[in-house]
């Protein structure tokens, strides 16, 4: 005997939604989708994708900033690679991301070590490094740094000093890049931090146990601490190196806005904003900016390319 337990009578009817209701909610939640997302698409279609494109076109025309453009095709890029002053700041920006890059980030990882070890007072020394990171980019302090690198101000005393007759970094075509180098070392807060979250990452079970085996600190930090915070490391390299090549507000104002002397500071954003503002030739210093574009791009690529040999991550051990 078969027991048939039919439902309850003030039970609501569920029906299937109509087709046409369906692809009629569907559109409705698209359009609010769409208007909330409409200041990004708007923000990106006039401030990004719109100058992106008409750069583009720039690149590729006479254009003065006064005068309608005229196109030129590619003159604008062998007159770039024929200017002597170009071919200087090719030189002298590689210089700036190979040394202050990887000074940067060995001192980020230093002090991030020390900070991840349990102390007092470690919430105010974490504030206090990070610190330079927020100012670091204001003209004000450029102008402070000017006037420490200057002839006869505090770093040429100290040198003077201890033995070294220098004088004042600023004003030695040999010396002043390194003042610029000193500045984007001492804004190393921003990867200290990177650094500390990744630290804090590291399971403390794998320190016990190399400890038991015998291994020593510097065996802990190059066969555990580093493999573990390699992905933290790659990002720290490939956005530290984008932002060098992209440095320009403390080369213009510590160089007194004239990217030398004997254009010993003249990196490519520097050149670039005298060949558009000043000179007034924006067709050139668009070129400019996209072959910049260009050569970010392929170190992005290699960086990319090499992480499969530097970087571990936690999948790659399954």
């Amino acid at each position: 005997m078969t027991l048939v337990k039919d439902s309850p009578p003030d039970a609501p009817e569920i029906r299937p939604e109509a087709p046409a209701a369906k692809k009629r909610r569907g559109r409705r939640e698209n359009l609010a989708g769409y208007l909330f997302m409409s200041p990004w698409i708007a923000g990106f279609l006039l401030l990004t994708a719109g100058p992106m494109a008409a750069s583009l076109y720039f690149a590729f025309t006479d254009y003065n900033l006064f005068n309608s453009p005229k196109w030129i095709g590619f003159d604008n890029f062998t007159k770039m690679f024929h200017d002597p002053r170009w071919q200087k700041s090719v030189e002298v920006t590689p210089k700036y991301v190979v040394i202050g890059t990887p000074l940067k980030l060995l001192l980020a990882l230093g002090v991030a070590l020390l900070l991840a070890q349990s102390r007092r007072g470690q919430a105010f020394y974490r504030a206090a490094f990070y610190a330079p990171s927020l100012i670091g980019a204001s003209v004000s302090v450029g102008f402070v740094w000017r006037a420490l690198f200057s002839d006869d101000a505090i770093v040429d005393r100290t040198q003077s000093f201890l033995g070294f007759h220098t004088g004042g970094w600023v004003g030695d075509p040999n010396w002043v890049l390194y003042s610029l180098v000193a500045l984007t070392v001492w804004q190393f807060g921003a990867p200290m931090v990177i650094f500390l979250a990744g630290l804090k990452q590291v399971p403390k079970e794998l320190y016990e146990a190399a400890e038991v085996d015998g291994a020593g600190p510097f065996r802990r930090f190059w066969n555990i601490t580093l493999p573990m915070i390699s992905p933290v490391l790659f990002f720290n390299v490939l956005l530290e190196t984008i932002h060098s090549f992209q440095i320009f507000g403390s080369a213009y104002v510590v160089s007194n806005a004239t990217c030398g002397p004997a254009d010993a500071t003249l990196v490519y954003t520097c050149y670039l904003y005298q060949k558009g503002f000043r000179e007034s030739q924006m067709g050139f210093a668009s070129a400019m900016a996209w072959m910049l574009l260009l050569a970010v791009a392929l170190v992005t690529a290699v960086l990319f390319w090499s992480q499969k040999r530097w970087v571990h991550y936690e999948e790659d051990a399954r």
